[in-house]
């Protein structure tokens, strides 16, 4: 068995050697060296698309994937098959970074921040945001405020407590309702109830067709008008324009979002310049953690033909 690490990340090679594979490293940014297109396991993280789209079409091979990202919306755009390949992901190794990036999207928001790093740009003193702050109609504060969470997974068990800790109050959306660590998790079809009464709305939805502009202008106009929208799960779970135009209308309070429908964002989109948003670069995930013990165990499954971790 040959198995393909990439050279973007630091993984402990050394626990992986008493496997019965050989570990050959490969540049995520450039076509697979022909010495390797025998290779069995491949496992990616950053690969440049068409890094990917040369290995979905010489690695004949082939027989698992391990993506190190959360999702597998880049491996599938590559067209590596699914049905004929096993796809695990790296789901679990970015509760962490995410859950972190979030809350601090969601205390900049409500402590504004992102406003203040405007004036100090300037060098402007914001008296408005010092003694006379907090202002009437805005969230002000997560104490005590009403943080919704569609998408309730991994990421979401991990920021919960995080929300807790600072006096949030925390309910989730999924397909299949219950009570996940403790947090009540209801479904999609009560969003109508829930968006009304919900001050921070957190989504870390997944990249499908049946999440494509999930928030779109009429659950917008369901938020409170000084409610915030962060988005850390996929862009296209957001319809942007129908953001833009509540947030230029004063329909909603702020918006943060780490991800987009293109990235790079160009910079001819209206998100750039809408009020009371903060962009951040795709930057709340990269840094996995625990992956080499991942690899290992998916690794060790594999090859006893055993159910394996994250699979598509």
């Amino acid at each position: 068995m040959k198995l393909l690490l990439p050279t973007s990340i630091d993984l402990d090679v050394q626990s992986l050697k008493g496997f019965a594979v050989t570990i050959h490293p490969y540049d995520v940014k450039v076509p697979i060296p022909e010495e390797h297109v025998d290779a069995n396991i491949i496992v990616t993280w950053i690969n440049s698309t068409e890094n990917l789209r040369d290995a979905a079409k010489r690695l004949k091979n082939l027989r698992w994937i391990q993506a190190l990202a959360a999702g597998p919306n880049d491996v599938l755009a590559a067209g590596f098959d699914p049905s004929t390949t096993v796809i695990t992901t790296g789901s679990g190794t970015h509760d962490d970074t995410v859950a972190e990036h979030t809350l601090a999207m969601l205390l900049s928001g409500t402590r504004k921040l992102y406003e203040m790093r405007d004036y100090q740009s300037r060098s402007e003193w914001p008296g408005h945001l010092g003694g006379s702050y907090p202002r009437a109609g805005e969230l002000t504060t997560l104490r005590g405020a009403q943080v919704l969470i569609w998408g309730f997974g991994g990421i979401a068990k991990t920021l919960t407590p995080l929300l807790h800790a600072v006096g949030a109050q925390v309910r989730g959306v999924a397909r299949t309702p219950g009570v996940r660590s403790g947090v009540e998790v209801l479904s999609e079809d009560k969003l109508p109830e829930l968006l009304p009464q919900t001050d921070a709305l957190v989504m870390i939805l997944p990249g499908s067709e049946s999440t494509r502009n999930a928030l779109n202008a009429e659950r917008l106009k369901l938020l409170p008008r000084h409610a915030w929208v962060v988005n850390v799960g996929r862009g296209i779970s957001v319809d942007e324009d129908a953001l833009v135009d509540a947030l230029e209308a004063g329909e909603i309070g702020g918006a943060a979002l780490d991800v987009f429908s293109q990235e790079p964002l160009p910079a001819s989109s209206r998100l750039w310049k809408a009020p009371n948003l903060t962009i951040s670069p795709h930057a709340a995930g990269g840094r996995p953690s625990g992956c080499t013990d991942l690899i290992a165990e998916n690794l060790r499954r594999f090859l006893a033909d055993r159910p394996m971790k994250n699979v598509i």
